[in-house]
């Protein structure tokens, strides 16, 4: 990866986390997005973040939801409104770019969205993400999944 690729994931990495948070705050207050939008620039650094990336994240993830949900809920044990919202949000987010994101890898879209839990999410529940976003992008990537649309390894992290 030559060091512009680097700058560039760096930069998308930092606007996920942001883009994960203020969807979190968009899912529990009911806020209008463009009001969490100017909030998130006012109060947080984007120096270090892809701005339009963090802002095709917060406004199409809301806009595609039905999409977005359908693709990842055959995976959960339990209904999207019962997830914990770190986890709902997260795998909202990583489910819109696994569907309209072919140019991100899904390893990629998957270890970010699993470190984000990690950061943010209850103690395990990073493992159920991965799981969740594994079947997911096995159904949605089946050419880039090594299990394609079956098969059972989940990504070892």
């Amino acid at each position: 990866m030559v060091a512009a690729d680097k700058a560039s994931a760096a930069l998308r990495t930092r606007a996920r986390r942001l883009a994960m948070q203020a969807l979190y705050q968009w899912d529990l207050s009911g806020s209008n997005l463009s009001e969490i939008e100017v909030q998130f620039f006012e109060d947080e650094d984007f120096s270090k973040a892809d701005k339009d990336y963090f802002h095709e994240l917060l406004h199409e993830v809301p806009a595609r939801l039905d999409e977005v949900e359908a693709a990842f809920s055959p995976y959960l044990d339990r209904p999207v409104k019962e997830l914990d919202p770190v986890e709902r949000a997260v795998l909202r987010m990583a489910s819109y770019e696994l569907l309209t994101r072919i140019d991100i890898p899904y390893k990629v879209i998957i270890n970010e969205s699993v470190n984000l839990t990690k950061k943010f999410g209850a103690e395990q529940a990073y493992k159920y993400v991965n799981g969740v976003l594994d079947k997911t992008a096995r159904q949605l990537r089946a050419v880039e999944h090594p299990q394609g649309q079956g098969g059972s390894g989940l990504l070892k992290k």
